[in-house]
C-alpha cells in the first residue's frame, strides 16, 4: 500500500497530521535534535522543502514563519550522554517522543521521515503513524519539521562553540569532517563527544570543561 493511500483511507485532515523529521543522528558531536510540525490546511512558506537542500540562509528566512503559520509546532532534544548510553537509533526515537508530547495541538496521526515509525514507548501514547521514505522532500509537514529541527541545531551548536573551543563546532556543526576529528585526536573529546562513536574513541576521560546548562 502506497503512502498516498494510507493517508486518505485514514480520512485525517491535514491540522491532525504531524511531520516528524530528525536533524544530527550522523555527527560525532551534539545532541540529536527532532522537530515535530503541524501545518494548517493553506501556507505560504516559499521553497520549503528538505532542509539539506536549502541554504542555511532560506532555512533562517523559513524558520519564523513555519512557527507563525504552523498549528503546532516543537522540537525534542537528546544529549550525547543518553546517544551513548541507549544507542543513536533509541536517542533518536526518544527525541522524537519529546517533540510530538511538546506539540500544543494533540496529532491523530504521524508521518514520520524515514523507513521507521516511533516505538509507543517513546511516544508514551498510541497515535496512528507511517513512515514516509525520503519524505523531508515529499510531506511539507516533514519538511517544516526538518527545517525546524536543522536550523534549532544548528543555532544550539553555534552557541556551545564558543563553550566548548579549538573544535570548529560552529563550522562542522559536530559532523566528522577532517578538521573535527583532528581537533578530536588533538584535545581528546569534549562533554559534547558522543563517546561510542566511531573516530572519537578517548583514551582518557572526557577533558572537563564547562557544563551544558
Amino acid at each position: 500500500m502506497s503512502q498516498v493511500v494510507l493517508y486518505e483511507a485514514g480520512g485525517y485532515s491535514p491540522t491532525e497530521i504531524a511531520g516528524v523529521d530528525e536533524a544530527g543522528r550522523g555527527c560525532l558531536a551534539g545532541p540529536v535534535v527532532a522537530g515535530a510540525c503541524i501545518l494548517p490546511v493553506e501556507y505560504d512558506l516559499p521553497g520549503l522543502t528538505d532542509s539539506k537542500q536549502l541554504t542555511a540562509v532560506r532555512r533562517e528566512e523559513l524558520y519564523p514563519l513555519i512557527r507563525e503559520q504552523a498549528v503546532a509546532w516543537a522540537v525534542g532534544v537528546a544529549w550525547a550522554p543518553e546517544i551513548d548510553e541507549v544507542n543513536i537509533l533509541q536517542a533518536t526515537f526518544r527525541a522524537m517522543g519529546r517533540a510530538v508530547r511538546c506539540l500544543k495541538a494533540e496529532p491523530r496521526f504521524l508521518r514520520i521521515d524515514g523507513d521507521k515509525t516511533i516505538p509507543g514507548y517513546a511516544l508514551g501514547r498510541d497515535i496512528h503513524q507511517e513512515y514516509v521514505i525520503k519524505g523531508d522532500g515529499k510531506v511539507p509537514a516533514i519538511s517544516a519539521a526538518s527545517v525546524l529541527a536543522k536550523t534549532f541545531r544548528d543555532r544550539l551548536m553555534v552557541k556551545l562553540a564558543k563553550r566548548y573551543p579549538g573544535y570548529g563546532i560552529s563550522q562542522h556543526m559536530g559532523y566528522g569532517t577532517k578538521a573535527h576529528i583532528e581537533a578530536i585526536r588533538k584535545l581528546g573529546p569534549c562533554r559534547l563527544h558522543r563517546l561510542t562513536f566511531k573516530k572519537v574513541k578517548p583514551e582518557d576521560k572526557p577533558q572537563e570543561q564547562a557544563s551544558l546548562f
